[in-house]
């Protein structure tokens, strides 16, 4: 794969170690117990035999935008964990629940209805993050929202939720994530105080990860850093 410069099996696996001694460093940093952390590898735009590369290299937890390059993906790494981390879609919902093992982007309304309802008939219960829109962006629930949400994400048989996830504005430099960060930690401790499950915090990408995991990320989702620049996927930085 071609996209600012080559990508190979060396340099997955050299990225990976980087990435993993950055969220080390920073967790030991924060006070923290590195394996807390998950690192998500987001292969949107990532051609299959660069998702095989990084399963090699010890990644075990792979994050996709859209339904259809999870379904195409996911044999090259089919014991890896599947994050579906874009937005659902009524139409494809009944798929992320036959696909994927957690799910990032879990708004109350009619398409996470439909990933329950498939769960549930399947005899699983998905992991499910809350989305925060902290930045006025029309994806998520806003935080005022954020407890209603929770409560109605557990009066769904099929989906159980277990924390929140955010996507804040793309920082010019890492240090602007950090008030959506530290202010979604405290939505989270909030929210624990009256639901003991909502303990996970998705938060942080290739630009931020450090700060986030500074700040109390359980997942980071990080592509650029992991497999190099993909026309298209700025949005999972």
């Amino acid at each position: 794969m071609q996209a600012g410069g080559v990508i190979d099996s060396r340099r997955v696996e050299e990225n990976v170690h980087d990435v993993r001694g950055r969220i080390e460093t920073a967790a030991r940093r924060a006070g923290r117990d590195p394996s807390t952390v998950t690192l998500v590898a987001v292969t949107k735009e990532v051609p299959p035999d660069v998702v095989t590369w990084g399963s090699r290299a010890g990644l075990r937890d792979f994050g996709e935008n859209y339904v259809d390059e999870l379904a195409q993906k996911r044999p090259s790494a089919p014991d890896a964990t599947w994050h579906f981390i874009g937005t659902l879609q009524s139409r494809t919902a009944p798929r992320v629940a036959e696909l994927a093992g957690v799910v990032h982007s879990a708004v109350p309304g009619h398409a996470l209805e439909r990933v329950a309802r498939r769960a549930e008939e399947r005899g699983v219960e998905l992991p499910a993050l809350v989305q925060i829109d902290q930045a006025g962006r029309g994806t998520g629930v806003s935080p005022g929202d954020a407890e209603r949400a929770v409560a109605a994400v557990l009066g769904l048989h099929g989906v159980r939720p277990v924390g929140l996830m955010t996507l804040p504005p793309p920082p010019s430099r890492p240090e602007d994530s950090r008030p959506y960060f530290a202010s979604l930690r405290q939505l989270r401790d909030d929210l624990r105080a009256r639901y003991e499950g909502i303990v996970e915090l998705s938060m942080g990408m290739s630009l931020d990860y450090e700060i986030a995991v500074e700040e109390g990320a359980t997942m980071v989702r990080v592509g650029t850093a992991l497999f190099g620049p993909r026309p298209g996927a700025s949005s999972e930085r």
